[in-house]
């Protein structure tokens, strides 16, 4: 192609037109569960800088609850945990990781949308995340306890529209990063920061003096990325039939309590 996929996969997920483009971007070169099998390695697209999903510590292997995942998806689809590649990915990659053919699947935060559908086919949910809220303030034990105050919000965040409609009486501040946020929290300047409650678990488990506020403002199923098209059928069946099994059996709720998810 002239373009590249993923430049092309930013224009769908940010514009209105995606029906235009999706023709474009139809082929996927993903391999199906036979090419996987027989290769004898799955490779996963993973995130590597997203505590507790997947990280690195200290320059170490990669953990978190989406590698764990990933591993046990390797053994019960090929019969050894270790029969794994992770490939660490960009946000903006996700979704291009598979329909390049880099990845087999992509375990890294992707959150199930009706946009990105048109693109990939999701498994059933693995976690459910939502908006929550961080804070050090102790006047703020509830949601509700925030008021006509401040939270800061990442730039151009879905959880913006999430927080005017659960929080209105909230003033938000826009930041660039987590980093600016945690700057204005130390400072005093905001009252809260609001992000997807995966990624504030994570926050709290570097700055324990932090809190969650718990219950989320909403919920959002985190799946699995897998390639649309017929002959990834069996790929993806197996695939959802395994993380139905986890969950009836409570091996996903015991990873998420494990690695200090709410």
């Amino acid at each position: 192609m002239a373009m590249k996929l993923s430049a092309l996969i930013s224009g769908v997920l940010g514009f209105s037109f995606v029906g235009a483009l999706f023709p474009v971007l139809s082929f996927c070169a993903a391999a199906d569960l036979q090419t996987i099998q027989q290769r004898g390695r799955l490779i996963v697209a993973v995130k590597a800088d997203l505590r507790p999903l997947g990280f690195r510590e200290n320059n170490s292997q990669l953990k978190g609850l989406e590698i764990d995942i990933a591993q046990r998806l390797a053994q019960d689809l090929l019969g050894r945990k270790d029969a794994l590649e992770l490939q660490a990915v960009n946000n903006s990659d996700r979704l291009a990781a598979v329909l390049e053919g880099k990845a087999d699947i992509a375990i890294a935060h992707v959150t199930g949308t009706s946009v990105r559908s048109r693109l990939v086919s999701f498994s059933v949910p693995y976690y459910l995340d939502g908006t929550a809220l961080v804070t050090r303030d102790s006047s703020v034990q509830r949601m509700a306890d925030v008021g006509k105050r401040t939270i800061a919000v990442l730039d151009g965040s879905s959880t913006i529209a999430t927080l005017r409609y659960r929080l209105p009486e909230a003033n938000l501040i826009s930041v660039p990063s987590y980093q600016a946020a945690h700057a204005l929290l130390e400072k005093n300047e905001v009252i809260a920061f609001a992000a997807d409650a995966s990624v504030l678990t994570g926050w709290v488990q570097e700055f324990p003096s932090y809190r969650l506020l718990t219950p989320t403002l909403s919920a959002e199923p985190l799946c699995i990325v897998m390639p649309k098209g017929l002959q990834y059928e069996d790929l993806r069946s197996q695939i959802n039939q395994i993380i139905s099994r986890w969950i009836a059996e409570g091996w996903l709720q015991e990873r998420a309590k494990y690695w200090g998810l709410p």
